[in-house]
């Protein structure tokens, strides 16, 4: 786990050289706003997705008057 560890600092170090940001500033980017808004963008998108399941499975039963046998 240290090498794995070691390993991410040296990325983040690396991308500061070439950035010309530091470890920290490049930390903050990282960890307080880009993967925030990752996880918040896929839990919408994950929302939209499942209202979506949801609505083909109501529309498929109200033509078919059964629960669609493919499903769970």
């Amino acid at each position: 786990m240290a090498e794995l560890f070691d390993l991410c600092v040296g990325a983040m170090y690396l991308m500061s050289d070439i950035t010309g940001l530091t470890y920290k500033e490049i930390n903050i980017w990282l960890f307080v706003i880009i993967h925030p808004v990752i996880t918040l963008t896929l839990f919408i998108l994950l929302v939209f997705k499942q209202r979506k399941i949801n609505h083909y499975e109501k529309t498929y039963e109200m033509e078919w008057g059964q629960a669609n046998p493919l499903s769970k």
